[in-house]
């Protein structure tokens, strides 16, 4: 199972990004989807997150500005980011909780994405 994310790039703050999320693989199930970034010399933060029947949660940092969202059918998961401010400057990494068939036994596993640069210039 692979994740790949895509969306990230250069914009001025006030300015919008829409990262995707998209996993690929032998799946039977995603579970719930995850949005994190990491900005230079800290530590990865949780983002965003959401479960397979649409439920959502923010950082208190990002609520009112950045929207998850997910297409199941497509196992694609996205983050909509609004207002962006240079707080928000970071590698924005995905990760997704899935189930697998091995030999007829689903089998629970974690899967992260590459990450995406998202820089926000004042």
């Amino acid at each position: 199972v692979q994740l790949q994310a895509s969306g990230g790039g250069l914009v001025q703050a006030g300015g919008s990004l829409r990262l995707s999320c998209a996993a690929s693989g032998s799946i039977s199930s995603i579970n719930g989807m995850e949005w994190y970034r990491q900005a230079p010399g800290k530590q990865r933060e949780l983002v965003a997150t959401i479960t397979r029947d649409q439920s959502t949660r923010y950082a208190d940092s990002v609520k009112g500005r950045f929207t998850i969202s997910r297409d199941n059918a497509k196992s694609t998961a996205y983050l909509q980011m609004n207002s962006l401010k240079p707080d928000d400057t970071g590698v924005y990494y995905c990760a997704a909780d899935y189930i697998i068939f091995q030999d007829g036994t689903p089998v629970a596993g974690r899967t992260w994405g590459q990450g995406t640069q998202v820089t926000v210039s004042s």
